[in-house]
C-alpha cells in the first residue's frame, strides 16, 4: 500500500514538473515575440 501511495506521489510530481516547464517555456516565447515584433502605432 506505501508503495503505491509513492509510486503515485512521484507521478504527480514529475507531472507539476512537466507543468511548470511547459508554462515557463510558452511565457518566455510569448516575450521574446512581444519583445521582437514591430509596434503596431496604427
Amino acid at each position: 500500500m506505501l508503495k503505491k501511495l509513492l509510486i503515485i506521489a512521484g507521478v504527480v510530481g514529475v507531472a507539476a514538473l512537466v507543468v511548470k516547464k511547459v508554462k515557463a517555456s510558452s511565457d518566455e516565447r510569448a516575450l521574446w515575440h512581444e519583445a521582437t515584433t514591430a509596434p503596431d502605432l496604427r
